[in-house]
Formats: C-alpha cells, structure tokens, sequence
C-alpha cells in the first residue's frame, strides 16, 4: 500500500482514519470494503483512489513443502518475486525483495544473472509481506529476497519498522547484506532495534570470493568484517553467517579450517545452505557438508545447515529469477 498517497487522500478525515486502514490492512484484510468502521463513502473513496496493493500478482507457485512463491509486477512492470515458508514448528517466514533484480552478479544466485531494474519503495517491500499476511499470520521476515538490501537501506528500514503491526517482531526480522559497505555502516550506527545482521560469505579467503562475488573487490573480507564485529560490539548481537556449499569450489575441510581462522569464536554463527541449483556449480553432498559443520565446530565455531524450502518451484536460496512470462521493460541504474 502507498502509504503516502492514503494520507494525501485522508488528509481531510480525522487523523484516526489512516490508523483504521492500516490496521485493517495489516491484519490481512483483502480490500477496503472488509473495513467496517469506515463509512461506506469514504471505503468507495479509497478503493477509486488508492490502490490497495503497489504490486500486482502476476503468478503463484506452491511447493510439496507447503512453500508458496509469488511474482509480482510493480505499477511500472518491473518483476519482483517473494517467497513464504512455512515450517514444522509453527514458523511463518517471508522472504522479501529489496530491488528488482540485483547489480551485484554474485555467480552463484539466479538473481543476480537477472537484469537489474530499479529500487523498490518501501509500499512495493511492504506489501510483498501483505499479501502473505492476507494468506495465514506471519511472525519472521528475511530479507534474503532478490537484491541487495544495504543499497536501499531507508526503504527497507520503513518496511521493517512496519512489520511488528504484522506479526514480525525485530528480533524475528534478519537482513542480509553481502558487504556492501555504504548502507551496512549505516545499518550499524543507525538502526537501534535488534534487528538480525545476516552476512552473505560463502567463501574464506579474498581471491576466492572475488571469483564468486565480484562486490569482493570493491569491498574486501577485512573491512567487511570489521564492520560486523563493531555490529557485535555495539549492539551486543551476533552476525550470521551465510555460506552456500558449492562442490569443489568451497567446501573442503582446508576452506573450513580457514573459515574458522576468519571468523575466531566470538560473533558470528554460520548457517550452511545446500546449494540450489541455478546452472553453473554442483551442490556439495551431505557427507562433505556434515564434515565442513564438524570441522567448524572443533574449531568452536557455531554452525548449523539450512532446510532447505520450495526448491521444486525454484523459490529456494538463490533461485529467485523472475522468470514466468516477465514482461520486457527498459533497464534502471542503481540509485
């Protein structure tokens, strides 16, 4: 929802009436007409004048695993997809998009091969949210979706600052960066609430990462993690650590050790994540996963492995890539 535009439009109401709608509309209501303490005018109003959704579902894939994938299209058809997970122990986790597409070509993510489009509002993040929210209650948000958060960090600080009012606390919110410097130093001296830093590695060493992340070259593992450990510091949480399991290319016991040497024992725990096929690795077997977690955990490193959700509807990590019947649309650079 354009929140901006609801209260350009309820600026001659009450001040109260904004607070209705979004209450209605964060509590999973599907339409203006659901909100009953509105008059009906004023519902018929708004349904004429503001969209309810920033974004209009363009397909919907459900896994075996209960996992739903939504693709959505902006106003100005850029492609953005959104994934919701649903777990065993009660766990409703949505996967949000900061960006449609992605700049940062990372070689092993899908969404990073897509061409990059434009930064989205915190209306489009939002209700990327909403509308699972209007499917069942949510109570975990990731932004692990397509993009790059920390390059457009205000809007996905907007977004967050949102998502209590659906069920998602702080503490049950991560955002994941691959380093990038600019937005990460930021989220660090200005975001307050304990919401999760989650750090996309995937890789022990500056020459191989640069070979798997190019954004490794402008930003290297040390300034990087320096930033993370004064996240640490300051504001007394731990940073996860991302580190997708590529066969032959990161996953030996001698990258462990280095990892474990990288990372030292205090501040961060590192989640495995089988990879997801996207075309151009091999994914690590479970034997040589379970040896990189042990190893780590002789080193007294902290480690677990991703379950792995809606990989047959490519709405796995990694497998974001808009790809059902996109509509063509000319390319934006970042900003």
């Amino acid at each position: 929802m354009n929140l901006e535009l609801l209260a350009d439009t309820l600026a001659a109401e009450p001040s109260y009436r904004t607070r209705q709608v979004w209450e209605w509309t964060a509590r999973g209501a599907s339409s203006y007409g659901e909100m009953t303490n509105l008059p009906a005018a004023l519902r018929a109003e708004l349904a004429a004048r503001v969209p309810f959704s920033s974004l209009e579902l363009a397909h919907e894939a459900r896994s075996r695993d209960g996992t739903v994938k939504a693709l959505f299209h902006t106003a100005d058809g850029h492609p953005v997809e959104a994934v919701l997970m649903r777990y065993r122990d009660g766990r409703r986790s949505v996967c949000i998009s900061s960006q449609s597409g992605c700049p940062l070509t990372c070689t092993f993510c899908a969404t990073g091969q897509m061409q990059f489009r434009r930064n989205l509002s915190a209306g489009e993040i939002l209700d990327q949210a909403l509308h699972f929210r209007r499917l069942e209650p949510v109570n975990h948000a990731v932004f692990m979706g397509m993009g790059e958060p920390m390059m457009n960090l205000d809007p996905v600080v907007e977004a967050a600052h949102r998502l209590p009012d659906l069920g998602v606390t702080p503490r049950r919110t991560t955002v994941s960066t691959v380093g990038w410097l600019r937005g990460l130093r930021r989220f660090v001296d200005e975001v307050e609430e304990p919401i999760r830093l989650a750090l996309s590695l995937h890789a022990p060493t500056d020459a191989l990462r640069s070979e798997l992340m190019p954004v490794n070259d402008r930003y290297p593992l040390e300034e990087v993690l320096a930033e993370c450990r004064r996240y640490v510091a300051l504001r007394g949480r731990r940073v996860y650590v991302e580190y997708v399991m590529l066969a032959g290319v990161n996953d030996t016991r001698g990258h462990a050790q280095e990892l474990a040497r990288l990372l030292g024992r205090e501040g961060f725990k590192v989640n495995l994540i089988p990879y997801n096929p996207t075309g151009m690795y091999d994914g690590s077997s479970r034997e040589r996963i379970a040896a990189f977690k042990e190893q780590l955990h002789r080193a007294r490193v902290p480690a677990t492995v991703r379950l792995t959700r809606g990989r047959d509807i490519e709405a796995a990590c990694g497998q974001l890539a808009a790809a059902p019947k996109v509509r063509p649309v000319r390319a934006v650079a970042p900003g």
